[in-house]
């Protein structure tokens, strides 16, 4: 693993989907756990999700903790090709804190004149993501929140990157044609399957909060 720690926050309803078939998403979890999760991304260096999320929910991704942490997470967004809208709110808020677009694409002229950080990390289909984490490493990042999707989230998992998982459930069951917290992770042998153990669980009014670490 790499010496930057990353949390993976997963908010699911009880049979562990994100969203509706749609897309829809907002909310599954109730705003107490929602405030749980501003504190964790004032807790982190940085807040990393992929380009599905940012086009399905024009994320801020700040950390709008009482009182506001003195400083906000860098925001990163895993974006292979370069289609974070210029007129995103992510883009459009930069004087909040640092936006970071992490490609693998040709650069990103429009993205950086607009004050974005552009980081080249590989060369292949996706965004590569060991080296997204050596770069951050390497500008000074101890820790990351990784807020998904479940694209993203699986590409962790299967590189050994996630240290933590932060593990929202809501009391509610949305079925099989829900959208899966977790992308594929290729197994053919249930051995193989990385192994996590539970070590808090909180209640936030309905909903369940637990945390894992690697077992």
């Amino acid at each position: 693993m790499s010496g930057v720690k990353i949390t993976l926050k997963i908010a699911t309803s009880l049979d562990s989907r994100i969203a509706l078939s749609d897309g829809t998403s907002q909310w599954i979890t109730s705003s107490g756990s929602r405030a749980k999760a501003h504190e964790l991304r004032a807790a982190h260096d940085a807040v990393l999700v992929g380009i599905g999320t940012v086009l399905a929910d024009d994320p801020l991704l700040t950390a709008r903790t009482v009182p506001l942490p003195k400083t906000q997470p860098v925001r990163i967004i895993a974006d292979s090709h370069g289609r974070t809208p210029r007129n995103s709110r992510l883009v459009q808020s930069i004087s909040s804190g640092r936006v970071v677009v992490a490609t693998n694409g040709q650069p990103q002229d429009i993205l950086a004149a607009s004050g974005v950080d552009i980081w080249r990390c590989g060369k292949g289909i996706r965004v590569d993501v060991k080296e997204l984490v050596r770069r951050a490493e390497a500008e000074g990042i101890t820790s990351i929140l990784l807020e998904g999707g479940g694209t993203l989230a699986a590409s962790f998992i299967r590189a050994d990157l996630v240290h933590e998982i932060a593990w929202f459930r809501a009391p509610i069951l949305i079925g099989g044609d829900g959208l899966p917290a977790l992308g594929s992770l290729g197994l053919s042998d249930l051995g193989a399957a990385s192994r996590w153990r539970a070590v808090a669980t909180e209640r936030i009014g309905d909903d369940v909060f637990d945390t894992y670490v690697r077992a």
